[in-house]
C-alpha cells in the first residue's frame, strides 16, 4: 500500500452520552481505542462526522465517528470521503453485528449491508458495498425482549469482563488490514471469538 494513500475508517454507533456503552456503539469504542493507540486526537468536525488525521505505522489515516444516527450515518461518510478524495475502496468500517455470537470477529472485504442499518445508510449514500467491513459480534437477545432494545441496552455483566480483550482483538483486525491486507487480517482474525477460555491467548 503506498503511504501516501489515505484509509477512512469509520466507527459507528450513536452520538449522545445515553448511548456511549451500548451494544450498538461498538464502532465508537473500537475507533476511540484506535485513537489513544496511535495518538490520534478527534479534534475536527465537518458534514456531522467527529474525525481526526493521523499516522499509523507510515500509513496516513482518517479515524471517524459520525454524529448522525447510526441509520442516517451514510450521507456524512459519504460527503468526508469525496472531501478527502477517499476512494470506496479505501474505507473501512467498524460495527457490531447481532448475527455474530458475542465476542466473535468476521471481516469482509465488500458486500451487502446484512440487515444492518448503519452500512444499509452507507451502501445508499456511496452507491456501492464496495468497502471493507469489520463486524463485531455482539450476539442476539434470548428473551422477547426485541432487537432494538437489545443494541441500545449495555452488555450484561459477563460480557463487560471480556469487552476490553474484544475491542483489543478488534483493534489488531484493523491494524492488520491497513499494514498487511484484508486477507492476512481474514486468516489471523476472521472468525475468532473471545471467550473465558482464550482470553489473553496470542495469535
Amino acid at each position: 500500500m503506498p503511504e501516501d494513500r489515505v484509509r477512512l475508517i469509520v466507527g459507528l454507533g450513536n452520538p449522545g452520552e445515553e448511548y456511549r456503552f451500548t451494544r450498538h456503539n461498538m464502532g465508537f469504542r473500537v475507533a476511540d481505542q484506535l485513537a489513544q493507540a496511535h495518538e490520534i486526537l478527534f479534534d475536527k468536525r465537518k458534514f456531522k462526522v467527529v474525525f481526526g488525521r493521523g499516522q499509523m505505522e507510515g500509513h496516513a489515516v482518517i479515524l471517524a465517528k459520525p454524529m448522525s444516527f447510526m441509520n442516517r450515518s451514510g450521507p456524512a461518510v459519504r460527503d468526508l470521503a469525496h472531501f478527502y478524495k477517499v476512494g470506496t475502496q479505501d474505507i473501512l468500517v467498524i460495527h457490531d453485528d447481532t448475527d455474530l455470537v458475542f465476542g466473535k470477529l468476521r471481516i469482509k472485504q465488500k458486500g451487502g449491508d446484512g440487515g444492518h442499518n448503519g452500512v444499509k445508510s452507507l451502501i445508499e449514500a456511496l452507491g456501492s458495498g464496495a468497502f471493507a467491513r469489520l463486524r463485531i459480534g455482539i450476539g442476539r437477545p434470548e428473551s422477547r425482549q426485541g432487537v432494538k432494545e437489545y443494541v441500545l441496552g449495555r452488555f450484561d455483566a459477563q460480557q463487560e469482563t471480556l469487552l476490553e480483550e474484544v475491542i483489543s482483538a478488534a483493534q489488531g483486525a484493523v491494524e492488520t488490514v491497513l499494514f498487511q491486507g484484508v486477507r492476512e487480517a481474514m486468516n489471523r482474525f476472521h472468525g475468532r471469538t473471545i471467550t473465558e477460555s482464550n482470553v489473553g491467548r496470542r495469535l
